[in-house]
């Protein structure tokens, strides 16, 4: 069970986005709160369908700070102040929680490949022109290669933030912005990281493997 979120500290600038904030979420969640049932079919209808409802599940959990299996306002805004206004160091840390499926504490292969998966059928869906694209499972195992230090097969949240603030490109791969989670209207929907993004993160990704062998 996670920690109840607080919200972030106030000032000026920060209450008027709070507002807006609160002005979107109140159009999109009349009631106050998002199931993930509600969630699933927002994120689902407006990405790629069944392909992204894994990731809309994960997105989901670790927004719900507390695990009660729904997502009120303060959590939605804590969330979205953080990855607006927050350290990298506090980005990395929320990004980890996506990554580590069984909240344990620690990021395996699998995990990390699951949601790479993912993300590259979603990334790939909008660039079918693209050549030679890397696979989900090159991009996995470059990534353990630079963050798993002490190569014990697991990626502890010391080393995904050390290991991500210190690598740029796995930074940009790990990393959630604030489209992941930002309720935007129109469309009716919660967007995703752009798709030209993440093309061009594993295509940059290509280059990077081919320069290292």
């Amino acid at each position: 069970m996670g920690q109840v979120a607080s919200m972030p500290r106030k000032n000026g600038v920060y209450v008027l986005e709070l507002h807006a904030w609160y002005r979107k979420f109140v159009q999109e969640c009349p009631s106050g709160l998002i199931t993930l049932h509600e969630f699933r079919k927002c994120f689902c209808d407006c990405t790629v369908g069944k392909q992204s409802s894994e990731y809309a599940e994960q997105i989901f959990r670790t927004l719900d700070d507390n695990g009660d299996g729904i997502v009120d306002f303060r959590e939605y805004v804590t969330a979205i102040s953080m990855l607006a206004h927050g350290t990298p160091e506090d980005k990395l840390k929320w990004s980890f929680k996506l990554y580590d499926k069984d909240n344990d504490g620690a990021i395996t292969r699998l995990e990390m490949l699951d949601i790479m998966k993912t993300v590259y059928k979603m990334s790939i869906a909008a660039s079918i022109a693209k050549v030679n694209p890397p696979s989900a499972e090159e991009c996995t195992n470059r990534i353990f290669i630079r963050l798993d230090k002490d190569h014990n097969a697991i990626i502890s949240l010391q080393e995904f933030v050390d290991g991500s603030l210190d690598d740029e490109w796995i930074r940009e791969m790990l990393e959630c912005d604030l489209s992941t989670v930002e309720i935007q209207r129109p469309p009716k929907c919660i967007r995703l990281h752009s798709r030209k993004q993440l093309v061009n993160n594993f295509t940059n990704q290509r280059e990077i493997c081919s320069s290292n062998s």
